[in-house]
């Protein structure tokens, strides 16, 4: 298998990983657990930012590596509205809240909106990885 082979079978795996996603945070919402919807949610977002950010030649160790090249080398470059990177920036740091902060409860409207927000997302990083 040669190095684009490798990378294109990378991308899928993350794509993959950001469809599994969405479904885990619906399952959550559906049970209630909201914070762990939440976290799903954004997952799913950061898979598929992943695979797109792989597709232009880059990788990141770190959450914050990719939100800030997902700025850089998709907002700002214009491939996608800036409204996705204010999304994005909204669910990183609702899932930092869910995941390390005390006491912080979603409520059942706003996961809703969230997860639908968060396919959208995804649907948008798919047609990047179409061109």
């Amino acid at each position: 298998m040669n190095k684009t082979e490798i990378r294109e079978n990378i991308i899928q795996y993350w794509m993959e990983k950001a469809s599994e996603s969405i479904d885990s945070a619906k399952s959550e919402k559906q049970s209630g657990r909201f914070s762990f919807a939440v976290n799903r949610a954004y997952y799913a977002c950061f898979y598929s930012a992943c695979a797109v950010l792989l597709n232009e030649g880059e990788k990141f160790r770190k959450h914050s590596g990719v939100r800030g090249a997902l700025h850089r080398r998709l907002i700002k470059t214009g491939k996608i509205d800036a409204s996705w990177g204010k999304f994005y920036d909204y669910i990183f740091d609702s899932r930092n809240r869910a995941d390390y902060q005390e006491m912080v409860r979603f409520e059942d409207d706003e996961v809703e909106e969230i997860i639908e927000t968060t396919i959208g997302f995804v649907k948008k990083m798919e047609e990047l990885l179409r061109r």
